[in-house]
């Protein structure tokens, strides 16, 4: 069975991201969401409601398997037995971090590849800090992120619960248009 293995913070998980992942289960039997935990990111949800919105949003993929991790990636996916890693590039300036990461990874693994897939055209503009930017200031997210996603972002900042590095640190003055 090939197993690629799609590590991120998914604060939160987008469409975009959704797309990555049904697109790699054309090419692999299995894609391993694994959620880190050991990020250099503040980010707004914990790792357990991240976990939770993720394996949710991807309930209906029987091929897709999200789990918590901690530690180095090229480490944990040897551990689970992934020959690869998955990752999406948006756009030229994702290139040199990734290609920096996947050259570390590939001497610190030398049997785990590094597969690189473009982001669909009509995700290409979205990431999770705009999305949480944008949601921080009521603007409708509907479509950006999974439904579940959306509204545990608008719970989230309705509730005033936000954590440092978070864009837009205060709820909207006007409050949240409710759809």
């Amino acid at each position: 069975m090939k197993i690629a293995l799609y590590p991120g913070t998914f604060d939160p998980l987008t469409n975009g991201h959704v797309s990555l992942i049904k697109r790699g289960c054309q090419v692999f039997d299995q894609i391993i969401v694994a959620v880190a935990d050991n990020t250099p990111k503040h980010p707004l949800f914990t790792q357990n409601e991240r976990v939770l919105m993720a394996r949710e949003a991807l309930q209906a993929d029987p091929g897709v398997v999200v789990e918590p991790f901690t530690g180095l990636t090229v480490e944990y996916a040897a551990q689970r037995g992934a020959c690869a890693l998955l990752r999406g590039l948006r756009a030229v300036s994702d290139f040199e971090y990734e290609f920096q990461l996947a050259l570390m990874n590939r001497r610190l693994e030398r049997h785990i590849q590094t597969v690189f897939l473009m982001t669909d055209y009509q995700w290409l503009f979205i990431s999770s800090t705009m999305v949480k930017a944008a949601a921080s200031q009521g603007a409708d997210i509907t479509g950006l992120v999974p439904e579940n996603v959306r509204l545990a972002l608008e719970e989230k900042y309705l509730k005033g619960e936000v954590r440092q590095g978070t864009p837009c640190l205060a709820p909207p003055f006007n409050g949240f248009r409710l759809t």
